[in-house]
């Protein structure tokens, strides 16, 4: 168990993927948060797909002067700001490296935590090259190949490759999802670095929240207590477009078992900060062959069960 800042009982934080977010669907989410006393991770996009280029949950990108503004507010207000790929669509390599510039440029500091946007070619280690040897296997049987050989991000040889980039700029990448609120208790390694996929410094992997529903029933009240009771640490994964907020008001029982868990002995700091403080208390971990199995069969177990990713 690790013992958390000023004698806190747990930790809890949430990594927003960027999907279909304006500031008018996602501030209010983001400005009740900030007054339970949360402070978590908001990613964003730094490119502005051209007409003619197609892409999936497309949403404002720092391009739209409000939109940053507001992330600018967000960070001043001890948010972090992290990356979903740079774009909604696919970048080739000069405009992946041309979006992480433009984010020091934007923010001030280099990109300390990711994730990988769906269906983006350039998507890092994504698809069955999540999985390794059986695994990879059973993955494609699965996803009936739908995600074989798909993404190239770490391919050298591909025009979307930008593995070098992200081992010069990025700390954290997220990888594996999994229903249970303690984050850390189903992989108490992370944050890890897999020899495996050299290209990414240090993978971490997520608790499933991406839809509404889907977030309040992994931090209904039992699973806080348990979390508390564990001592141990989420970090939720979610996307806070999609339903949050509607009809002009946040969802009351979000907004209940929210403020239910603000009142608890919890450290709520950004996704990097946590990160950045187990990887102190622990050191740097290396994941072992046996540690990768167990972890990748967890999350295929799951996923057939659930589908999530």
């Amino acid at each position: 168990m690790i013992n958390w800042p000023d004698g806190k009982k747990f930790a809890f934080t949430i990594f927003d993927d960027t999907d279909n977010s304006t500031v008018e669907n996602t501030k209010p989410v983001y400005d009740f948060l900030a007054e339970c006393g949360f402070r978590t991770t908001k990613s964003c996009w730094v490119r502005e797909p051209r007409p003619d280029e197609t892409g999936k949950c497309a949403g404002k990108t720092t391009n739209d002067a409000l939109y940053l503004k507001w992330l600018l507010s967000l960070q001043s207000q001890g948010f972090e700001i992290g990356l979903h790929n740079v774009s909604w669509a696919s970048s080739a390599r000069d405009e992946t490296i041309e979006g992480f510039r433009k984010f020091e440029e934007l923010f001030g500091h280099p990109c300390k935590t990711f994730a990988n946007h769906t269906s983006i070619r350039e998507s890092i280690y994504w698809g069955n090259y999540r999985m390794t040897g059986v695994r990879r296997l059973a993955y494609n049987v699965l996803t009936r190949l739908r995600n074989t050989n798909k993404f190239n991000g770490h391919i050298e040889s591909a025009d979307g490759f930008w593995g070098d980039v992200c081992m010069d700029k990025v700390t954290y990448v997220r990888n594996f999802t999994f229903k249970n609120i303690n984050t850390l208790k189903v992989c108490p390694f992370m944050p890890y670095h897999d020899p495996v996929r050299p290209f990414v410094n240090y993978w971490f992997a997520s608790t499933d929240g991406h839809n509404c529903p889907s977030f309040m029933e992994s931090v209904l009240e039992k699973n806080q207590d348990f979390l508390e009771e564990e001592g141990g640490a989420c970090i939720m994964y979610t996307h806070f477009a999609s339903n949050f907020f509607s009809g002009g008001k946040l969802n009351p029982q979000f907004k209940m078992l929210m403020k239910r868990l603000s009142k608890k002995d919890g450290w709520f700091p950004p996704a990097g900060v946590l990160l950045d403080y187990i990887a102190k208390k622990r050191g740097h971990h290396v994941i072992s062959k046996t540690e990768r199995s167990r972890i990748e069969w967890h999350w295929l177990k799951e996923k057939v069960k659930v589908g999530h990713t």
